[in-house]
């Protein structure tokens, strides 16, 4: 038999093998996710929510009652909506608390995914004279052995790929194409708390630059305020997990061993990720697993990162690292990672990493908050009067269950993939890592398919779920020469089934079979 023969023959089999373990994992969590369904109730609410009366007298109201839709945040998923929604003629107000250039480490790459979301959005040339980078794969590094995975874009237009950028400037020229809408209104002030009103959100209580307090009402609030948000709490239980935090450098002049690139390398303790922000820089984020990182201040981090993370770094890179050390302007910042659990309230609704995070190794929170727009844009759009906020809650209880595709996979993958990529004393997670690695270097269905998974480009989770067992059993037998080990197949369960039971099994894999999946729009609001 060929080593073609072999290959496929593995193939076929891991994936019988992938498909008989996710039914049975199915059938066990399943159930208790549906218990814990019925047993939720309606959460208290939180200090950031005020009731109507007891803002009475306290805060003059600015009031704009031709206003639609009130957006808490102009990042990302904020500034996007906002034009969006405007661009479907809803009058919009956006309040932001700082609108100077933000000035990040991450936010930086958009996948090829999300690129297409932005050509659906109208919002394409917001990566344009910000001399933003075009990206059209990844290079893998281990143990001085490295593969490079193209993304499959032979089908689609010459411009699609992915980009690469600052985030500040990304950010920038989308808030300018919101504002150059009529009934898009941008402001800066800092949202203090959500107006409640019989249950239902009426509005904001929020501070301008000058410090006075003010109010705002719209039948519908928007809440994406980023990975700190305080105002989430009353809206949805935040499981905030922090695996790691990245350190941040930017390398000038420095040539990458793959032009147009991401460069992953499986270092230890964790990975360590490089690639441009523009013309002449390159980004490296250095993760560190943990919460506690070392000082910068003391000077431990840049020993660290001399000591440690440079010799594992390749050799062309090397140089321009270690003098982006000396020169300082180190930076970090935790890595978070929050399943969607939201609480449908009238009058509000959550979005961007105020409502969903996940682990930014793989460089997808841009692409899952993006497809996130295009859903509810889909939603809102037969929708002219959307006062009736308990009617409207109701339908929008469909958005949780439609965007299941795309944010489930992408979040899958990224908490999977940290999970494998990062170094282990436990020779099951050993041999995870090394079989991932040689798994994408054969090349074929092997690399494109979970290269159009992480990309955003193929967001299918059973896809997911077969190419991970594909993995595991490929490392465990090597072809399945001599038969797998259960136990190995197990430890590749304890990896990727918690993430996914955080997600919804029902919702991530059969959301047809949920109500809420056929919500039609309600007559009251046509």
């Amino acid at each position: 038999m060929k080593m073609a023969d072999h290959y496929l023959l593995g193939w076929i089999l891991a994936s019988v093998m992938g498909l008989f373990a996710f039914y049975y994992i199915v059938y066990l969590l399943v159930k208790p996710e549906e218990d814990n369904n019925r047993r939720s109730l309606p959460q208290p609410r939180s200090d950031f929510v005020k009731t109507m009366t007891a803002t009475n007298g306290e805060c003059r109201s600015d009031d704009d009652s031709d206003v639609d839709v009130i957006i808490v945040g102009a990042g990302v998923a904020g500034a996007a909506l906002a034009h969006t929604l405007g661009k479907d003629g809803r009058r919009v107000r956006v309040i932001e608390r700082d609108l100077t250039e933000p000035d990040r480490i991450v936010g930086e790459l958009l996948q090829p995914g999300g690129y297409l979301k932005l050509i659906e959005l109208g919002l394409e040339d917001c990566v344009e004279e910000i001399d933003a980078q075009r990206v059209f794969g990844y290079a893998l590094f281990k143990d001085g052995k490295h593969t490079q995975l193209a993304y499959p874009l032979e089908k689609f237009h010459s411009e699609v790929a992915g980009r690469s950028f600052h985030n500040g400037r990304f950010i920038q020229r989308m808030r300018e194409k919101a504002a150059s809408l009529p009934s898009v209104k941008l402001e800066q002030g800092t949202v203090t708390s959500l107006l409640e009103e019989k249950g239902t959100i009426k509005g904001v209580l929020y501070k301008t630059k000058t410090g006075e307090e003010l109010t705002a009402f719209a039948p519908l609030t928007i809440v994406c305020d980023g990975c700190f948000s305080n105002l989430r709490r009353s809206l949805c239980n935040p499981k905030v997990d922090v695996p790691s935090c990245f350190v941040g450098l930017v390398l000038e002049n420095c040539r990458l061993p793959y032009a147009n690139n991401g460069h992953v390398i499986l270092a230890d303790p964790s990975p360590i990720l490089f690639y441009p922000i523009s013309s002449t820089e390159v980004r490296s984020l250095v993760d560190v697993p943990g919460q506690k990182v070392p000082s910068v201040s003391s000077g431990e981090m840049a020993n660290y990162l001399k000591n440690v993370v440079a010799p594992q770094v390749p050799p062309e890179i090397y140089d321009s690292f270690v003098a982006a050390v000396d020169k300082g302007n180190i930076r970090t910042m935790p890595n978070r990672s929050m399943p969607a659990s939201p609480y449908p309230t009238p009058g509000a609704l959550l979005m961007g990493d105020a409502f969903n995070m996940r682990h930014p190794l793989t460089g997808g929170g841009m692409t899952v908050a993006l497809s996130d727009i295009v859903v509810l844009r889909d939603l809102l759009k037969p929708l002219r009067d959307l006062h009736d906020a308990p009617t409207l809650c109701r339908y929008l209880e469909s958005f949780y269950t439609l965007r299941k595709p795309v944010a489930s996979t992408i979040n899958t993958l990224a908490g999977a993939l940290y999970k494998v990529f990062c170094a282990s004393p436990d020779e099951a997670r050993k041999e995870m890592r090394q079989a991932c690695f040689d798994y994408l270097s054969l090349g074929g269905v092997f690399s494109t398919g979970p290269v159009s998974l992480l990309s955003g480009l193929n967001p299918r989770p059973l896809s997911l779920v077969l190419h991970f067992f594909a993995v595991a059993i490929y490392g465990v037998g090597r072809l399945l020469l001599p038969f797998p080990s259960p136990h190995r197949i197990w430890g590749a369960s304890g990896i990727i089934f918690p993430i996914i039971k955080a997600e919804g099994v029902r919702q991530m894999f059969f959301p047809a079979t949920v109500p809420a999946y056929y919500r039609a729009p309600p007559i009251k609001c046509n």
